[in-house]
């Protein structure tokens, strides 16, 4: 167990519509919300990119001027701040993925270790979306394990199942991976694991004893029992406007700042402090 907590800070998102929700698009507007989460707590800054022309704000971009752009902002606007760059893409074309890691070296970047049948079903019981495979073959897997090797870039395996957690060890058997190990339990998609507090520890029990872990929580007040449970296992911190916009009281949040200042709340309850950017680095091995 880290006796300190890293909290990431998940500040947009992919889904999320700037139209309906209140979520930064602009470098201006990551800075800005970065700095609200980086006062409360977060040590980590986790970014999607979205296209910039006006109106094209719910669109995702992957274009390396953009995260070069994002990255600079946030980084002025919270000194010694680490950037954890996103690189979720569904289908045979993820070369700009490749190139926003390749060319901005982010610290650490979303490693997805695993497919998933992305679904979910309305309350009239038809489909929230048009069923989609999130597709991560193992060769898919690898080519970004072996761009984030080249760039110093640290991956975070995002497992949105309980067998990808166990891949994520696959992994490190036959050599795709040898640097330190970091578990990103995605729970609380509807189609992969639940947003369950009671899951956490079968799920502890399957990572690398060496690895450590992180939740993120996706859903509304229900979630927040499952950040405390995390916090007294030993786990780092994860939330924001990618994965909530309400509290544990019902309230619905207007930044990334007051859902920091929650899960920050969760750790110091388990009596547990938070942990510098300086403290991040040399928890997670970062080397930067």
């Amino acid at each position: 167990m880290s006796d300190k907590a890293v909290i990431t800070c998940a500040l947009n998102g992919v889904l999320t519509d700037p139209k309906q929700h209140n979520v930064p698009v602009t470098p201006e507007q990551m800075a800005r919300e970065a700095k609200a989460a980086f006062d409360a707590g977060a040590s980590i800054m986790h970014i999607h990119l979205r296209q910039q022309a006006p109106g094209k704000g719910h669109l995702p971009s992957w274009e390396v001027g953009v995260s070069k752009e994002i990255q600079q902002a946030i980084r002025e606007a919270c000194p010694g701040v680490i950037i954890n760059h996103t690189s979720g893409v569904s289908g045979p074309n993820y070369s700009g993925a490749l190139d926003c890691i390749r060319e901005t070296r982010p610290e650490i970047a979303a490693c997805n270790a695993g497919s998933l049948n992305y679904l979910k079903v309305k309350a009239d019981n038809t489909w929230a979306w048009p069923p989609m495979m999130f597709d991560n073959a193992v060769e898919k897997v690898k080519d970004y394990l072996d761009v984030m090797n080249a760039a110093g870039t640290i991956p975070e395996f995002e497992c949105f199942d309980v067998g990808i957690v166990r891949c994520v060890g696959m992994y490190r058997q036959v050599g795709m991976y040898k640097g330190p190990l970091e578990y990103n339990f995605v729970m609380g998609v509807a189609s992969g694991m639940p947003a369950d507090p009671e899951l956490l520890p079968i799920l502890i029990k399957l990572k690398r004893p060496e690895a450590h872990f992180q939740v993120t929580a996706i859903g509304r007040e229900e979630i927040w029992p499952l950040h405390q449970r995390c916090a007294e296992l030993g786990g780092h911190l994860r939330t924001g406007l990618e994965d909530t916009f309400y509290l544990a009281d019902g309230k619905k949040v207007t930044s990334n700042g007051q859902l920091i200042e929650a899960v920050a709340a969760c750790a110091r309850r388990a009596g547990r402090e938070i942990a510098s950017p300086a403290e991040a680095r040399k928890i997670f091995g970062t080397n930067r």
